[in-house]
């Protein structure tokens, strides 16, 4: 039986499925990827810096990438529509990191999800953090300490330098998110013993899902992604789901002993079928759903993103859009 997308044409038929947005007013989310792997491709690791549509205010799901997410971003045309002021002392890409990015929703506190903010720190703005407390803590204890780096947030070792508010967001409640015309809402995953985060985030009535690393509920032995579902199906039947943004690490031929608090391609699948059944038959047709996190491989032979699409497509059975994104890409939902 022939697959209706292989390899590399799949992959390119995935990226171009959603063309890059013109900057304009409308309902959804401008979403560009400033970092798109996870693993040890330095400079391209995972991050997305989501807007309302035609909105500039924007915050960043993960920070793994942020300079040089950027630089890639304008290379490519993302951010075109963009005029900085004329007495602004900045570049196009300084501009949009510390007028037009309002704050950092951080998944968790591993350093692929971190590394951008950590770097950027001292040219960045006054911004706040957005995360589960445990996860806040994580980066106030490890990173801004005076022993990792100098201290930029508001508590931990004296001077704290007081650039970021560490704001812990309480499960399950919609919060503000400052700055913008956004409001998110966490939940917990599981990452093999880490506390992880999905983020809701909603713009009037449309909605974009964003997660962050996690394990199948099978191997973690929780209902975590099966209760971020239970959240989002309502949403689902009403068409204000615009898209979700989630992890697939592995390629199916990861023994689940060695996910390590990841997603395969036949893990996600099964998730998307647990949704779908939530939701009602069809309810994920044509929804986008972008895979995020694949481990930038050093070995030979056929790259992870293209594997990993071709599986996803082969038990495709909810017929969602699956996009693998490039660093710099960018689209509306």
């Amino acid at each position: 039986m022939k697959a209706a997308l292989t390899t590399t044409a799949a992959l390119s038929l995935a990226i171009a499925s959603l063309s890059p947005l013109a900057a304009h007013a409308g309902a959804g989310f401008d979403v560009v990827t400033l970092g798109a792997r996870g693993g040890i491709e330095d400079g391209n690791l995972s991050a997305f810096m989501i807007a309302p549509a035609g909105d500039p205010r924007a915050v960043t799901c993960d920070a793994g990438a942020l300079v040089n997410g950027l630089r890639v971003a304008d290379a490519k045309g993302a951010f075109d529509q963009v005029k900085v002021p004329a007495d602004s002392s900045y570049t196009r890409i300084g501009y949009v990191l510390t007028e037009q990015i309002k704050g950092y929703l951080i998944t968790h506190a591993h350093m692929d999800h971190l590394a951008g903010l950590v770097i950027a720190s001292p040219d960045d703005s006054n911004k706040p953090i957005y995360a589960l407390a445990s996860v806040n803590e994580r980066i106030q204890r490890n990173y801004f300490n005076w022993e990792a780096w100098p201290n930029f947030g508001m508590g931990g070792k004296e001077p704290p330098l007081k650039k970021y508010e560490m704001r812990n967001l309480p499960v399950g409640e919609k919060t503000a998110l400052e700055g913008t015309a956004m409001q998110v809402t966490a939940f917990p995953l599981s990452h093999s013993g880490v506390e992880s985060t999905a983020f809701l985030i909603d713009s009037g009535d449309d909605a974009l899902l964003c997660f962050g690393d996690t394990g199948p509920d099978a191997v973690e032995q929780t209902t975590r992604i099966k209760d971020v579902w239970g959240a989002v199906a309502e949403r689902v039947k009403q068409k204000q789901l615009r898209g979700i943004i989630v992890e697939v690490s592995y390629t199916n031929a990861q023994p689940d002993k060695f996910l390590f608090g990841h997603l395969t391609p036949n893990h996600l699948l099964a998730a998307l079928k647990d949704l779908e059944s939530m939701a009602g038959p069809g309810s994920l047709k044509d929804m986008p759903v972008v895979i995020s996190h694949i481990k930038y491989s050093l070995k030979k032979g056929e790259l992870p993103q293209e594997t990993i699409l071709r599986e996803l497509q082969a038990g495709n059975t909810p017929q969602v859009r699956f996009i693998v994104p490039e660093q710099g890409q960018n689209w509306q939902f």
